[in-house]
């Protein structure tokens, strides 16, 4: 287990809070990419997504073997007020619950990276696994962050979005 894995998930706490960084309301829940998600609607899904994820993580962890659940994120977008939300909270919650969930990683052995549960649609896979798909997904969305700022004229440099570089 290379052990920068949990560095590389604890650097991108910042992110989604220097991602939102200079908009007003107004341009946080524009949907200026037609039939795209707001960037609001962007930083709420990052949110909610990795608090599951780190409840999928401790369920691995403590309860090898178990049942980790799908969800529809279109669903939660549509259902769950995301227009209505406080995105710095929800940049807060994502940056503490990084920060906490890098600990809880940091303090297990190399061995329980290789401990597995079931997700209901993709699937057994292990702890390992799911610390790399948060780093990804994390990143996935901020690619779109950037499209939606640059459309709305508030473009942000590369590197502040960039974890994977150290910035």
């Amino acid at each position: 287990m290379d052990r920068q894995l949990i560095d590389r998930y604890e650097a991108g706490a910042d992110l989604p809070a220097r991602a939102i960084a200079g908009l007003t309301r107004d341009e946080l829940l524009a949907h200026p990419i037609p039939g795209t998600w707001s960037v609001q609607e962007v930083v709420m899904h990052l949110m909610d997504s990795d608090l599951v994820g780190s409840d999928r993580m401790k369920r691995v962890i403590a309860e090898p073997g178990s049942t980790l659940l799908a969800y529809d994120e279109t669903r939660w977008v549509n259902h769950l007020g995301y227009d209505r939300a406080d995105p710095r909270t929800a940049c807060e919650v994502f940056r503490l619950n990084r920060k906490m969930t890098a600990a809880i990683l940091r303090g297990l052995p190399d061995e329980a990276f290789g401990r597995t549960g079931t997700h209901t649609e993709r699937g057994v896979e292990s702890l390992e696994r799911l610390v790399h798909d948060y780093i990804d997904h994390l990143h996935h969305h901020l690619k779109f962050v950037r499209e939606k700022r640059v459309t709305l004229g508030k473009p942000l440099a590369h590197y502040r979005l960039n974890a994977r570089n150290g910035r």
